[in-house]
């Protein structure tokens, strides 16, 4: 993928890609970052929760948003700053996701960005939405 130069993105300008959710992406993600929560690895206990099953970790749906700022909006060279979420729905084992980002905010003399990061489920279910604050460098 060639890189976009700042001066090339637009307010406006949107990118999207989808993934589907597995079991082993939740028991990975637990053994990466210690977060070993039940309503995430054992479907007894999460059966008793108010999700009724297994979830996936909201901060691994978050980590997605990062895979699209890094690789396609804006792309290579990029900076992560901030990011605001919140969470609207779970996801669960099986979903296919689609996580999309529109920039809304261009400040020149920083080279910052300002995109809107949603995430939707299969179902076309607004998972997570929010914004993320990034800058983007070049060589």
């Amino acid at each position: 993928m060639k890189e976009r130069l700042f001066a090339e993105i637009e307010i406006g300008d949107a990118a999207s890609f989808t993934r589907r959710v597995t079991n082993e992406d939740l028991f990975d993600f637990a053994a990466l970052t210690g977060d070993v929560n039940p309503i995430h690895l054992d479907e007894d206990y999460a059966s008793k929760t108010m999700f009724k099953g297994r979830i996936a970790h909201g901060v691994l749906t978050v980590g997605f948003i990062s895979t699209l700022l890094g690789t396609i909006l804006p792309g290579k060279n990029v900076i992560y700053l901030s990011q605001n979420c919140r969470f609207t729905a779970p996801v669960r084992i099986g979903d296919t996701i689609r996580v999309v980002g529109k920039v809304i905010d261009k400040r020149q003399d920083k080279k910052i960005l300002t995109i809107e990061t949603n995430v939707y489920n299969d179902r076309d279910e607004l998972v997570l939405e929010g914004s993320a604050v990034v800058m983007k460098k070049e060589q």
